[in-house]
């Protein structure tokens, strides 16, 4: 098993498939079973999504399959998870599997992960964003997000006695945007929610529009129609507009050179399963990428 070191020295596992064009894939290539494959289910999640996607793309791309976001739930970097370093975990990955060019495709904070990885890199192929939005980032309205998932964190953490739901091994990017924060989140470890809030917290002074000159690969970003991600009054009442960002920000993003693709009628966790995600990413790689 190909291995990458990471930014902390800790280590994440490669799975590599297919040939051609390499292509990084943040996803578990390992599907979910028994209690957690239900619950996925229930919520409208391919309980083998990482894996649907492999399979969909490695007969085009040679595809470098590893669970980023599973990383760092175990392994967390509640002190040194910034976009520099987001950026440079992502080097290494691609430095170990042999990769001196490649394509990125990332949803949701994995998305904004690839751009941070763009502005830092003349490596990139190609570059796919789905389920945030490359102009117009909601990045303080994340901060605010996470900042109250860790109080409530750090709170259970201070108070033992106090009664939490299991820890349901949903995480952010593919899970906590869309699903029961009350649920999910409070039962997460103070250093995991954490080292989102040390992400957003150095996103804040990020002029998305200003590093689009930076980008210099082709570009695609999507979303879906009905994504919009509303947050308990624990959370502030947030509710972070992704479509909206990206249907009102179309003439401007494809005037900075991406592509855009709305999924009609879909929300956060719908547009990002293999069903809909194939159809707009594999033929858009294969026109963007050579063979």
């Amino acid at each position: 098993m190909t291995e990458a070191e990471l930014h902390d020295g800790s280590h994440i596992e490669l799975e590599i498939h297919g040939t051609g064009p390499t292509l990084l894939l943040p996803v578990d290539p390992r599907p979910a079973t028994g209690a957690k494959a239900d619950e996925l289910r229930r919520w409208g999640v391919d309980p083998a999504l990482g894996r649907s996607l492999i399979e969909g793309l490695s007969d085009r791309f040679r595809v470098v399959a590893f669970d980023y976001e599973g990383h760092v739930m175990e392994t967390p970097k509640p002190d040194t998870l910034t976009p520099g370093n987001v950026a440079a975990d992502l080097l290494a990955v691609a430095d170990a599997a042999g990769a001196g060019r490649f394509a990125y495709y990332g949803y949701s904070w994995l998305a904004l992960s690839g751009l941070q990885l763009a502005i830092r890199t003349d490596r990139l192929s190609a570059l796919v964003m789905g389920g945030f939005p490359s102009i117009g980032g909601p990045y303080a309205e994340m901060l605010r997000v996470t900042m109250a998932t860790h109080e409530m964190a750090a709170h259970r953490t201070s108070d033992p006695a106090r009664s939490t739901p299991p820890y349901s091994e949903q995480s952010p990017g593919d899970s906590v945007e869309d699903y029961d924060w009350s649920a999910v989140e409070v039962s997460m470890t103070e250093p995991q929610t954490r080292q989102f809030v040390t992400l957003y917290e150095a996103l804040q002074s990020f002029d998305d529009r200003a590093a689009q000159p930076r980008i210099t690969c082709p570009r695609l970003c999507f979303a879906g129609s009905a994504d919009e991600i509303p947050y308990g009054e624990s959370w502030g009442g947030m509710t972070v507009r992704i479509a909206d960002a990206v249907i009102s920000g179309r003439s401007e993003l494809e005037t900075a050179g991406w592509d855009v693709r709305v999924l009609d009628g879909l929300d956060h966790t719908q547009a990002m399963q293999p069903a809909n995600v194939l159809p707009v990413l594999k033929p858009w790689l294969a026109s963007r990428l050579d063979s």
